[in-house]
């Protein structure tokens, strides 16, 4: 992780923040949720992680801009901090504890550092671009992550978030093709999905659409670890995009399952 080392300890300075809040917040009986425009919902957890992280950037790191879910872009420059203050947020508002909080830090276009954490799980998730893929509870104790040596589609166990979405995007079929060609299917859903890739507790996840806050950290934790993400073209894009992550064995035979192309969204 030469080059990032300052860069990843804020990343887990922030994230501490972050946890402090969302924990606080999770399963209480005055927790407020609202639906945005696009009708997911948003829980005021959501928009004091985000506020939280907001502030600590800007004593922090001052010229560098922020991307986040709840308040859009502030700020320009070659260095842009990316954050989903509540990755499934769906679960938090349910009492499901399997959400995290998402912070990336993007070079121009590219990936540089990427942690998830998830308090309620015990879990965090982390990598800076040359350093390998790590899990653990901090930085002073962590293990190094590699994705599994699994190479055939029949061995395979793959994850996913919700089928609809995948009916969504004109993309049923094909997604169906993929499950009946693995050994097992499960719906970890979300990040965990994506980290299970990483971590070798899963060879295989995807989903067909996400924003930018809730794959940027993801992708250089699963490419760190060994693995590959793309999109369904095969193309290792980063924004409002699908997310293919596998061990890499794998990445043609589902690249080819999954139908490789532009979606068509279904209204």
């Amino acid at each position: 992780m030469a080059g990032y080392d300052d860069d990843l300890r804020l990343a887990h300075v922030l994230a501490d923040a972050a946890d402090d809040i969302s924990l606080r917040r999770f399963r209480a009986i005055d927790l407020r949720v609202d639906t945005k425009p696009d009708l997911t919902p948003v829980s005021d957890a959501d928009q004091a992680v985000e506020e939280a992280i907001r502030g600590h950037l800007k004593r922090a790191r001052p010229r560098d801009a922020v991307v986040g879910e709840e308040y859009g872009k502030s700020g320009f420059g070659f260095r842009t901090w990316v954050i989903d203050p509540i990755d499934a947020t769906k679960n938090y508002v349910r009492g499901v504890p399997v959400w995290a909080t998402l912070i990336a830090l993007m070079e121009r276009d590219e990936v540089v550092v990427g942690l998830v954490s998830a308090p309620a799980l015990g879990r965090r998730w982390w990598a800076a671009k040359g350093g390998g893929a790590w899990t653990g509870r901090s930085l002073a104790k962590a293990s190094r992550m590699r994705v599994s040596g699994v190479t055939r589609l029949e061995d395979a166990s793959f994850s996913y978030s919700d089928i609809e979405e995948w009916e969504k995007h004109g993309k049923l079929d094909e997604f169906l093709d993929l499950s009946r060609a693995v050994w097992r299917t499960r719906a970890y859903g979300d990040f965990w999905s994506h980290m299970m890739v990483a971590d070798g507790s899963a060879d295989i996840s995807a989903e067909p659409e996400l924003s930018l806050w809730d794959m940027a950290a993801l992708t250089v934790i699963v490419e760190e670890a060994g693995g590959m993400f793309t999109d369904l073209s095969g193309v290792p894009a980063v924004g409002d995009n699908a997310l293919i992550c596998t061990n890499g064995h794998l990445h043609g035979d589902v690249l080819k399952r999954l139908g490789g192309g532009p979606l068509t969204i279904k209204v």
